[in-house]
């Protein structure tokens, strides 16, 4: 034997080769066998083991094919599907609970699809569906429409014939939001229709149909039926260049609402049928605001043909902005669109005015080659009165006696306007952006209105403050506001009272 390997080393020690192989496979089996026991204890469900750290039937295998115990939180089982599990142990277990669906309660009804008011054709090829429609529903979603004709049978076609006739879809169809975002749980919506050919060209009659879809997909949708033009109702003739309109001026009111006076009412009207002259018309829309007086001031231009008074009242039950303003002068935009070269769209208590004594007619050819104009407002006080003990107010009007405007300048006032109404497809309530054609807004030497705010509602006595007349050029303050006096209005009364004795006789309130 070597010496090394009796006593090589520091402490001594046994060489590899003397070490036997029976001692290194227990050691192999025994790590073996503790590493597997030691994954399978980590697979153990924590609730088993927290529940029962060394249960009877730990080492009991599990049943073939048995789902793996669910760790989500579920809701309690009721107590009858317990039972049937206690009763029926052979029955397969149920399936592994999902997410707890919740339910969703709608109460009441929302805000309407479309709302429609009106329908009309504006020429031989094209349509107006004039409406209210959810706003939320217009300015979160993509909401459409879709128009089309749908024809009657003609006279020749009878049951051998080998169809009946096709609904025409039209060429184009869109729809405008015109009041500028004013509008609240409804907003106004105006759908344009144009066909590729004349709808109703035979006279055989037929049908507009609206299909209003809530979204960009195609359903669901709504089916309208929007418009019916009997047989031989359609009259080409009226959408010539060449025919003449009915009126030469027309006045398009916003709704009338609240407690107005009768006696404003009145004199309003008698103003206005004298300044626009015998071939005028005024539509007035009731919003709740045309009481029985008001209606009587009212009666005798309409049994004379000069006014037409419509119940609109139902749109209270629609929430738009002003009383659906935006909805009634679109309305009556193309319910009277070849009705008159020019409509005038403002209110009760304004009054056109033309200065230096000029002629409306003469006013209005200037302004020809424009499709709108706007006007000016002098804002004039409801309140101030002349201190003047000789005066007979009480046989006066309010525009006679209330004779003081306001001063001061280079303020923005709102502006009315007037329209050629064949050239707009939607209108607004100061002006309208959908037109064809130019606009000009620096009429203020041609034309103006007199604004009596707050004066509409006044019923009893308009003056409530009595003044001096100023030196000529001077002022007079009042609520901490100058006034300039100016009594152009009432240098016109005594005219307008004869033009209304002559034309409806004496009126009595």
């Amino acid at each position: 034997m070597r010496k090394d390997a009796a006593g090589g080393g520091a402490g001594g020690g046994i060489s590899p080769g003397a070490l036997p192989c029976f001692d290194i496979k227990p050691f192999l089996a025994a790590l073996t066998t503790l590493t597997l026991l030691t994954a399978a204890w980590q697979l153990r469900p924590y609730r088993s083991l927290l529940a029962a750290p060394f249960p009877a039937d730990a080492c009991a295998q599990p049943a073939a094919g048995a789902p793996p115990r669910a760790l989500a939180v579920h809701a309690k089982k009721s107590q009858s599907s317990s039972a049937a599990n206690s009763t029926a142990p052979s029955s397969p277990p149920p399936p592994p609970p999902g997410p707890e669906v919740r339910e969703f309660r709608a109460v009441g009804s929302a805000a309407a699809l479309f709302v429609q008011i009106g329908a009309y054709r504006g020429g031989p090829y094209t349509f107006a569906v004039v409406g209210l429609a959810s706003k939320p529903t217009h300015v979160y979603g993509k909401p459409w429409f879709r128009c089309e004709w749908e024809p009657n049978n003609p006279p020749r076609y009878n049951a051998s014939s080998s169809s009946p006739p096709e609904p025409m879809r039209a060429a184009r169809t869109y729809h405008m939001l015109p009041d500028w975002g004013y509008g609240r749980v409804y907003t106004v919506v105006v759908v344009n229709c144009t066909f590729p050919h004349a709808p109703n060209a035979d006279n055989a009659g037929g049908r507009l149909v609206l299909y209003a879809h809530r979204g960009p997909s195609r359903s669901p949708l709504e089916r309208i039926v929007a418009l019916e033009e009997p047989p031989g109702a359609y009259d080409e003739a009226a959408f010539r260049p060449s025919t003449p309109p009915r009126y030469d001026y027309l006045y398009c009111g916003s709704s009338l609402y609240g407690e107005l006076s009768a006696a404003r009412v009145r004199e309003w009207m008698a103003y206005h049928a004298r300044f626009f002259g015998d071939r005028s018309h005024f539509v007035f829309h009731d919003a709740g605001g045309a009481g029985p007086a008001v209606r009587a001031a009212l009666e005798p231009w309409v049994r004379a043909g000069r006014a037409t008074l419509q119940d609109v009242r139902a749109e209270a039950e629609y929430d738009g902005w002003y009383h659906n303003q935006f909805l009634v002068v679109n309305d009556c935009l193309h319910r009277y669109r070849h009705a008159a070269k020019w409509t005038f769209f403002f209110d009760v208590d304004e009054y056109i005015f033309l200065p230096d004594g000029r002629k409306l007619d003469d006013v209005l050819a200037e302004l020809e080659p424009y499709t709108q104009f706007t006007i000016e407002q002098n804002p004039m006080s409801s309140r101030l009165c002349v201190d003047n003990p000789d005066a007979d107010y009480s046989n006066q009007w309010g525009f006679e006696k209330l004779v003081f405007r306001n001063s001061i300048t280079g303020v923005r006032r709102d502006r009315k306007y007037a329209i050629q109404a064949k050239n707009a497809y939607a209108t607004g309530v100061h002006m309208s952006e959908n037109v064809i054609g130019n606009t000009t807004h620096k009429t203020e030497h041609l034309i103006r209105y007199y604004h009596y705010h707050n004066s509409i509602n006044v019923l009893g006595e308009v003056c409530r403050e009595f003044v001096p007349i100023p030196p000529k050029g001077g002022l007079t303050w009042s609520e901490k506001t100058p006034w300039y006096y100016d009594d152009s209005m009432k240098r016109v009364a005594d005219a307008v009272r004869e033009f209304e004795r002559k034309t409806i006789g004496d009126v009595r309130l």
